[in-house]
């Protein structure tokens, strides 16, 4: 890849990406365009800004993406009520396709012949980028320092850093800061005291919710508006996608929500440890799966079920744009044609509970339902429903016993 020019580094300002920018210009000796994307991540960017300026960056990229991260991202996942492995939200692989697509874009614009980014060569991301990368621009050059340079640890990327006067960002133990991973869904932690599963993460790496433990001892409540899958008010105040999920963090992240202590079974193979905080998530899933329990029909429920760790796998993996992902979510969305109302949870001390809903195009009847004296349902009807549904079993049985 000796004929790059210029090249889209998706930069965050942070240790690694700061050696990547400055590496690509000595080991590649061509331009380099930094991207930072504002997801929520909560931190200040303009010092991002101010490190590529210190290395001489002409063109430098500052997104703010996070109402398009929630509104064609995030939503549209958590319409499958979305679930990897049973427990993680995919809060990092759901940030990736809108970073990879964005970067083309970039790459479009200005000229470039390649684009590169921070991920490792034992990581998810790595594959999550590049499949964003070539789904989109088929003859794109990736750059994947990782996988190329000498730097094989933390200790050579420091002392790589101090080399070349790269500033160093500390913790509050002075000591370089676990790999974190942060966006409006979630904030991920990885690495340094976290790698034995044995050992219970310290109190410190918790950084958007409070332990159950200090949670209030007094139970929250709040009503939760849905439009076609979709929330869109809480307690009846209408908000945009990313303004209602920043609410929502503040609100879960008051009652203890949200917290996750993972190992994963990586696309690349191996299994890793991590500690996730999804405090907003977490309760619009649940509001979520509220909503759905009365507005979705058995048969159609049962089904996305069904497909719902298929299409979180496809996500996890890295298949965004892929076909199968827009097949899967053309049936999801499909799904939600009838999913508008209101569900009133309850937040208290780690848990969501559903304690309420309600809505215009609700399958509940209580006619049908009550215990009390009815006219619309005659229950000798089910004496031949569970006859026809026990005629094949009967016939098994009868064959068994001659």
């Amino acid at each position: 890849m000796s004929d790059i020019n210029k090249v889209v580094l998706a930069y965050s300002g942070g240790l690694d990406t700061s050696v990547i920018l400055k590496w690509l210009q000595i080991e590649y000796d061509c331009e380099v365009v930094t991207f930072t994307a504002d997801l929520g991540q909560g931190e200040e960017l303009e010092p991002a800004r101010k490190k590529a300026e210190m290395f001489g960056v002409k063109e430098i990229f500052i997104d703010d993406l996070r109402e398009e991260f929630i509104r064609d991202f995030v939503f549209p996942m958590f319409r499958a009520n979305a679930v990897y492995e049973g427990v993680y939200l995919l809060g990092t692989s759901i940030a990736r396709p809108l970073i990879a697509k964005r970067q083309i874009e970039i790459a479009r614009q200005v000229g470039a012949d390649a684009v590169s980014h921070g991920a490792t060569g034992k990581g998810n991301d790595q594959v999550r980028f590049e499949l964003g990368y070539y789904a989109l621009e088929p003859g794109i050059k990736v750059i994947a320092p990782w996988r190329e340079w000498d730097l094989t640890s933390r200790t050579k990327l420091i002392s790589f850093a101090e080399e070349h006067q790269i500033p160093i960002a500390k913790d509050k133990r002075g000591e370089a800061p676990f790999s974190v991973d942060a966006n409006l869904l979630h904030i991920s932690a990885e690495g340094k005291v976290l790698e034995d599963p044995w050992d219970e993460a310290p109190d410190y790496v918790y950084s958007r919710s409070v332990s159950p433990e200090e949670a209030p001892d007094k139970p929250t409540y709040i009503e939760i508006e849905f439009e076609k899958g979709d929330p869109v008010a809480i307690d009846g105040v209408k908000m945009s996608p990313a303004t209602l999920l920043t609410k929502l963090n503040e609100l879960g992240g008051s009652n203890g929500i949200g917290r996750l202590d993972l190992v994963e079974g990586r696309y690349v193979g191996m299994k890793s440890r991590g500690i996730y905080e999804t405090p907003g998530g977490t309760v619009l899933l649940a509001a979520h799966r509220g909503i759905e329990s009365i507005c979705v029909d058995r048969g159609a429920m049962h089904l996305k079920d069904e497909l719902m760790p298929k299409y979180a796998e496809l996500i996890y993996n890295g298949f965004w744009f892929s076909p199968e992902r827009e097949m899967l979510q053309a049936m999801i969305d499909k799904s939600q044609e009838f999913v508008s109302g209101t569900v009133r949870l309850k937040l208290y001390k780690g848990s969501v509970f559903v304690c309420g809903r309600k809505s215009p195009y609700s399958l509940y009847s209580e006619q049908h339902v009550t215990f009390e004296e009815d006219s619309v349902y005659d229950q000798e009807d089910a004496e031949g429903f569970i006859k026809l549904n026990a005629l094949r079993l009967r016939l098994l049985e009868m064959r068994n016993r001659r």
